[in-house]
């Protein structure tokens, strides 16, 4: 499989990651070490997980992911060879250390927490999950000042640390996730002011349903190699045909958690129903073309795919021997023009 590079450091990743926000809730650690087998011997060499994995977030069940992986005999026997990602936490979920923020100490807690789960000595890429500041990410289209005084950790005090943790080899590189274009800029300034490491890649959402990233993040992509990890690539499986005409398959995300509204608004259902038939009509799956649509923007680092069974994962891997014509990408355009960006 291509490997790409990661950003402005001599780090290559493969370019599908292996997301695994369902490991410990909807997949067993059978199931995940099974996936996380096929996708290495697909040459797949790029895991993404986070510190409160699985999604959905519940205190019974929080870290789970983590130590699983860290239970995959191969990431130890192969560590070299595994770019192995994970993720600290912004504000919420009271659980995760009585209140997680982006200081000093709770990043340092986060990461020494995340080594002793996965049992590694460091982490080659980690990320800030989403911002400790009022700010729209999480499917918030506009921004909206914040009402009195604002609790927010300065991005000054998290980026020393993630220095601090660099030097120590902790970590190899940082990135960012959910985050906005002054965040993104404000990260990179006060890097070259020298106050730490610049961003190497941006975890966003992207997909068909959701090209917001092209308008405001795009040219910091390419500008100041801060590549995008497409996260939800799939539309939380919109973009798969299965939720097609209404149908809910029996332990799908979408029918198992309801509280997931982001991709099945009216809208996104009509988007999404064309697009899948346009990969029905020119010989591919609607996960294959959604995917390979993903994978082939200038800006894409690494494509997170995720999968609850084998076969899911089977089908979202081949996606990276799919090149898509001019034809079908000018089909994709004319959908795009009737109805952009109908998932936040």
């Amino acid at each position: 499989m291509e490997l790409r590079p990661l950003g402005h450091s001599n780090i290559k990743v493969s370019k599908i990651c292996l997301g695994t926000m369902t490991w410990g809730e909807q997949n067993t650690q059978e199931e995940a070490h099974d996936q996380l087998d096929l996708a290495l011997d697909f040459g797949v060499n790029f895991i993404d997980t986070a510190e409160m994995y699985p999604v959905p977030p519940m205190k019974e069940t929080c870290h789970a992911t983590e130590q699983i992986i860290g239970l995959w005999k191969t990431l130890h026997s192969k560590r070299d060879q595994i770019i192995l990602a994970t993720k600290v936490v912004g504000p919420g979920f009271e659980w995760i250390r009585g209140g997680p923020r982006l200081t000093r100490g709770q990043v340092r807690k986060a990461l020494e927490d995340s080594l002793k789960r996965l049992q590694t000595d460091y982490i080659d890429l980690y990320q800030v999950h989403w911002p400790d500041r009022h700010t729209n990410f999480f499917g918030s289209r506009g921004f909206t000042p914040p009402e009195g005084e604002e609790q927010s950790t300065p991005i000054q005090e998290t980026l020393s640390e993630l220095a601090a943790l660099q030097k120590e080899g902790k970590i190899r590189e940082f990135g960012l996730s959910n985050e906005t274009a002054w965040g993104v800029h404000e990260w990179l300034r006060l890097a070259d002011q020298g106050v730490g490491p610049r961003p190497v890649s941006i975890q966003n959402p992207y997909s068909l349903l959701n090209r917001l990233f092209e308008v405001g993040l795009a040219e910091f992509s390419y500008r100041e190699k801060v590549g995008l990890l497409a996260y939800s690539p799939l539309a939380f499986g919109m973009l798969t045909g299965k939720y097609d005409n209404g149908a809910k398959p029996k332990n799908a995300r979408l029918t198992l958690f309801d509280r997931f509204t982001r991709y099945n608004n009216e809208k996104a259902k009509e988007a999404a129903k064309d697009y899948n038939d346009l990969a029905k009509s020119v010989g591919l799956t609607p996960a294959q073309m959604a995917l390979a649509f993903v994978t082939s923007r200038h800006f894409t680092t690494s494509n997170i795919i995720g999968a609850t069974t084998m076969a899911q994962l089977a089908e979202n891997l081949s996606s990276a021997t799919v090149n898509l014509s001019e034809d079908v990408l000018n089909e994709i355009e004319k959908i795009y023009a009737l109805n952009p960006n109908p998932a936040p």
